[in-house]
């Protein structure tokens, strides 16, 4: 039984609507900022890459791609190694964008996290720290105990 009742990803989610909600003041959609996410992250990254990443079809990351530099967001340079194959790069802008999402979160922690006494914010940020670096190393390795924890699970329905 989930112990935590999924509070930890509901309540990212309500942060989540907050900044969709503060970031349509920009024209920015959330598939957008996703996509401008993965290219912030992968400077250069091509929108074929982005497909994958985002297992998302040509034709959208396409149209987002050239909403985004309609926006200023992204710019385009050709790839040196294929003549034919187009980089994708975020720019000044979308950078200014970022943080403006990270301070629309830190606002929403800062708020939520009034309820709770200096020890107990202490004491959370130490078990979410712990939590986080957990599920890190797990991703590093390829996520191989929760996955053979589901397949056992299934096998035993």
């Amino acid at each position: 039984m989930d112990q935590t009742r999924r509070q930890i990803t509901k309540i990212a989610r309500e942060a989540g609507k907050l900044a969709v909600r503060m970031m349509k003041e920009t024209g920015i959609g959330s598939g957008e900022f996703d996509l401008l996410h993965a290219v912030r992250h992968t400077p250069g990254i091509s929108q074929s890459e982005i497909c994958q990443q985002l297992n998302m079809d040509k034709g959208a990351v396409a149209r987002r791609v050239a909403s985004l530099e309609a926006k200023g967001y992204l710019t385009r340079r050709k790839n040196p190694e294929d003549g034919r194959g187009q980089m994708l790069y975020a720019t000044e802008a979308a950078e200014e964008l970022k943080r403006s999402k990270a301070q629309v979160e830190t606002a929403f922690y800062e708020w939520l996290l009034e309820e709770l006494t200096e020890e107990e914010r202490q004491t959370f940020a130490l078990l979410l720290h712990r939590l986080y670096a957990r599920s890190k190393q797990e991703r590093r390795e390829d996520f191989v105990h929760v996955i053979a924890r589901l397949e056992e699970t299934e096998g035993e329905g």
